[in-house]
């Protein structure tokens, strides 16, 4: 609870455990072993091993996941703890590969202490910004140490809803073998965004170089010496280009619309440090205790509480904003001026930690040219006033379409209207249409269409709200009575 002059301004009421369906931990562990002389006993393995053959064949899941990334772990790993049975589906042979196959310089923006998996923390020596094949093992870990029934090199093909019986039919093809799953459950957990979003330029088909979605994007190695134009200004564009200047190609970036830009090092004091640093570890402050008092603060009063925030980061790097304008770079602090954390609420997009390639544009280094893109040649990127750029590879960072491209794909266009947007607060700004939603867009809640669900977000929100949604799954699959005092309308279809 907050107060104001006595009175009370914001409360929270959250839910952490259902009595009697406590999850396994502390003092409910399992002990691993029978102790005393037990004839035909069975080890922990071969239990393990029974499980994981029957689950899916003999036996059918509570709940089905589509989706191997952080997200789906960390709510796989929650489940495993509360006993609900789970299978996680990822196209990707290997836990971790959706980290692994990116662009090899992907690091993490977010602080370590930001990042924590459920129930097992990185260790105390691990990097304070991750590099993308570091959290592509540790997945991998993860989901072998915390037991998931983890189904790679799995693709979900078609799923369709039966309400009579209140079950879903799930076609996955696995490893070459057509499987039918039946759970009653099925979630999303593609991140927080859908398919890449990938613009249709004129002239594209007959450009005579490389051209590829950021998504896609397999790192600077081929490009030394190459004219590269990266069409885009937000996370990935600055990456892709700072890698592909690193390794000596010649690169422009293309800023279509104004990004928001905050210095790693300042945000990290400024805004998180009260909460996600060493120095709120060391006062005794714990990931649980940061998450809530995070999640305490209401969406509608956020975006004026980070103001002042923003206020105080514009003050203290003048210079480095300075420097970014005088090079051209068309910069803004979110449409009221609450800067970064709102617009990735809002939208998921627009902005840029920047940890190295800000200086580059600001210095030339990254060329910058600003316009929309008219149409490709066979060698060039031409803008709509002319600008010729010539180019032997084109990447296309520009974002991503709403999750529920994924259930239209999966279910039905139909499924996914009824659905509707996922992702955004309804704050009536630039990709996030009103009216006021008041949460997130169909995460982590029931939604119009019975037994679907999303889940998703960056580490934080994989990590905090996966508690939320298990516990809601889990007093479903022990039939405790879970009415829903009203669903979300649907405002906006994609």
């Amino acid at each position: 609870m907050r107060l104001i002059d006595g009175r009370a301004w914001t409360l929270l009421t959250a839910l952490d455990e259902l009595k009697g369906y406590e999850e396994s931990l502390g003092s409910r562990r399992p002990k691993g072993v029978e102790h005393g002389a037990h004839t035909e006993r069975h080890t922990w393995l071969e239990d393990r091993r029974r499980e994981a053959e029957e689950l899916g064949h003999t036996t059918q899941p509570y709940v089905v996941v589509v989706g191997g990334g952080q997200g789906g772990v960390a709510l796989g790993a929650r489940l495993r703890q509360l006993r609900v049975p789970a299978i996680i589906v990822e196209q990707n042979a290997r836990p971790g590969d959706s980290w692994r196959k990116r662009y090899k310089s992907l690091c993490l923006h977010d602080p370590v202490w930001y990042d924590h998996l459920p129930y097992v923390k990185f260790p105390p020596n691990w990097p304070v910004f991750s590099p993308k094949d570091k959290i592509a093992d540790w997945l991998e870990m993860y989901t072998r140490v915390m037991e998931l029934n983890y189904w790679g090199s799995t693709t979900a093909k078609h799923a369709s809803y039966d309400a009579a019986a209140g079950a879903w039919t799930l076609i996955v093809e696995r490893e070459g073998e057509e499987i039918t799953l039946r759970p009653k459950q099925l979630v999303m957990a593609t991140g927080m965004s859908g398919r890449p979003h990938t613009p249709r330029f004129p002239g594209a088909e007959s450009f005579k170089g490389d051209q590829h979605h950021s998504s896609a994007h397999p790192g600077p190695d081929a490009y030394r010496g190459k004219r590269a134009v990266v069409i885009g200004s937000n996370n990935s564009a600055h990456d892709i280009c700072a890698a592909l200047w690193e390794h000596g190609a010649d690169v422009t970036m293309v800023q279509r619309s104004s990004t928001h830009v905050v210095r790693s090092d300042t945000l990290m004091e400024v805004a998180l440090g009260s909460l996600y640093s060493e120095e709120a570890v060391a006062g005794g402050m714990t990931t649980e205790r940061a998450d809530m008092t995070f999640a305490s603060i209401p969406y509608r009063i956020m975006a004026d509480l980070q103001v002042p925030v923003y206020e105080q980061i514009r003050e203290r790097d003048a210079d480095f904003y300075r420097r970014l304008a005088e090079a051209g770079f068309q910069h803004d602090w979110g449409e009221d001026g609450s800067g970064l954390f709102m617009k990735y609420l809002r939208r998921a997009s627009g902005y840029y930690i920047d940890v190295g390639a800000s200086e580059l544009v600001a210095g030339g280094e990254i060329k910058l040219q600003a316009g929309q893109v008219d149409h490709l040649t066979e060698d060039a990127v031409v803008l709509a006033d002319r600008t010729m750029l010539p180019a032997d590879l084109v990447v296309y960072a520009t974002g991503y379409e709403s999750m529920n491209g994924f259930v239209a794909d999966l279910i039905s266009p139909e499924v996914a209207d009824r659905v509707g947007k996922v992702w955004g607060l309804g704050s009536d700004t630039t990709k996030d249409p009103g009216p006021w939603e008041g949460e997130q867009r169909n995460m982590w809640k029931p939604t119009q269409q019975q037994g679907l669900w999303f889940h998703g977000g960056n580490l934080h929100q994989s990590r905090h709200y996966s508690i939320y949604l298990s516990l809601q799954l889990k007093a479903r699959a022990e039939g405790i009575d879970t009415p829903v005092y009203g669903l979300q309308e649907v405002h906006h279809s994609r």
